[in-house]
């Protein structure tokens, strides 16, 4: 490395987002908008030359990022170098150096001891730096395959793919049931995290490449896959896990329950259509808001009620609080299962004060008014006895709550297409394909993404997305 000493020198120094007070004013980035990059290029040095890199291992990042090489190139001021290596595993890292957790800082050599490199904050700016240097344009496809590719879905998956597929020569036409491309990017991560033009920007750079992209096209429904079929040389699968969990305790059928995703897109979609915030039944504005399960996709969900106007925000976590600091059966190099303050917490605490998790705690009924509006929430504590959840008696509690949104995970994609298509499932649902393969039960048919290996992280839907191009480009070649 440039500078061998860097990681004794140096603490590590992360971009701050804005202030609290002003981001929940608005539904703009929470990133403060610019780099600093002399402080990135210190940040960089401290990357240790640490002969195996487990931040490229399987613990670490699913497409191999280059780590090492564009920490490297960053620290000597060689940003558009760093961008070409970034560019060479990594399809969209404006998306991951946005949304992704960063499994690589979490198995970070430096992070025996010390807090990990800044990896993510570094990926962003690189390619923040490579859009507006303008060194980030279309490629031109010298020639074309003669072949034709449909991808159903256009989430991170479908549209890692169908770059990849399309790189290759190969014609590609991305299918999509809602009115915007992005699928997942689009409407299931909010504005503040993942600003909306961003994703516009990256969908016209690859239409300017040569993609076809259809929306409002539901494959299964609108158009069967035999007449799909009939139109191309191979088809994929890149539906996501869409078949959210449900939670059916006592009076369930009240008003004012959604899933989390309804929600979080119907905001979205409000939004874009008309640049003001969702005001339908949806809307969190003046009410007692629960939100049930946590997670990123619970964190934007109290991110967006604060945004909304919500009286109070409450988040039920069914498990204990995680510690401060690895426990002894979850060692480096694994992923850190520790507390953290994600930005929707940190806000929440900010205007409410008080940190809007309660932690070991089952929803027993939900609490209906006489016009079958929901009205609250009973619980009880929970604890974990020799792998048991077992209930805490004395611990019953009811909480005031006119509209409780379900953040519990998803549990496979919807099945319309695997029937109107006949390709069989796995044990938990979804499509049966092997990773590395993607291949369905159908021939010319394949999956790749959350459809197939189940929810997951948006960097591991790129594995998935950029795997089953160079499977289809096989199978093609070989028919």
């Amino acid at each position: 490395m440039g500078k061998a000493t860097g990681f004794l020198e140096l603490d590590r120094q992360v971009e701050s987002y804005r202030e609290v007070d002003v981001r929940i004013n608005d539904y703009d980035e929470i990133f403060s908008g610019s780099h600093n990059l002399d402080l990135l290029q210190e940040q960089g040095s401290r990357c240790m030359d640490c002969g195996v890199p487990f931040c490229q291992s399987s613990n670490g990042c699913p497409i191999d990022n280059l780590i090492p090489e564009w920490n490297d190139l960053v620290y000597k001021n060689e940003w558009q170098e760093a961008l070409e290596r970034l560019e060479k595993t990594n399809n969209f890292p404006e998306f991951t150096g946005r949304v992704c957790p960063a499994p690589c800082e979490g198995s970070c050599v430096l992070g025996l001891n010390n807090p990990a490199v800044t990896i993510k904050n570094i990926e962003l700016a690189i390619v923040d730096k490579g859009f507006e240097e303008g060194w980030i344009k279309p490629k031109v496809i010298e020639s074309r395959s003669g072949k034709n590719i449909a991808i159903v879905g256009s989430g991170p998956a479908g549209l890692a793919a169908a770059d990849e597929l399309n790189k290759m020569g190969h014609s590609v036409k991305v299918y999509e049931r809602s009115d915007r491309i992005g699928g997942l990017l689009m409407y299931g991560i909010p504005n503040m995290k993942l600003g909306k033009d961003v994703v516009e920007r990256r969908v016209q750079l690859l239409e300017s490449e040569g993609i076809e992209f259809i929306t409002n096209v539901d494959i299964g429904k609108d158009l069967t896959t035999k007449e799909l079929k009939e139109t191309c040389d191979a088809v994929i699968f890149a539906t996501g896990a869409t078949q959210a969990r449900d939670l059916p305790a006592e009076n369930r059928d009240a008003k004012g329950i959604y899933p989390a995703m309804d929600f979080l897109t119907s905001n979205t979609k409000s939004l874009l259509d008309s640049g003001q915030p969702d005001q339908s039944d949806l809307s969190a504005k003046g009410k007692n808001v629960i939100v049930i399960g946590g997670g990123d996709t619970g964190t934007d969900c109290i991110g967006t009620s604060l945004r909304q106007g919500a009286k109070s925000i409450i988040n039920f976590e069914l498990m204990s609080r995680p510690p401060e600091d690895r426990s002894d059966n979850n060692p480096w190099p694994e992923w850190p299962v520790i507390f953290r303050v994600d930005y929707g917490h940190e806000e929440s605490s900010q205007v409410f004060g008080e940190d809007p998790r309660h932690y070991q705690l089952l929803t027993k009924a939900f609490i209906k008014d006489t016009d079958g509006n929901v009205k609250g929430i009973k619980t009880v504590n929970v604890d974990l006895i020799k792998g048991k959840l077992t209930e805490i008696e004395g611990t019953e509690k009811t909480w005031d709550a006119e509209l409780v949104l379900l953040s519990m995970g998803f549990l496979s994609p919807e099945h319309y297409l695997s029937d109107d298509s006949e390709i069989e499932l796995d044990q938990r649902g979804n499509y049966l394909s092997e990773h590395g393969d993607y291949k369905t039960s159908k021939d010319g048919i394949f999956s790749a993404g959350d459809c197939r290996r189940g929810q997951s992280l948006v960097v591991w839907a790129i594995n998935e997305g950029r795997g089953v191009a160079s499977s289809v480009d096989d199978f093609l070649a070989n028919s």
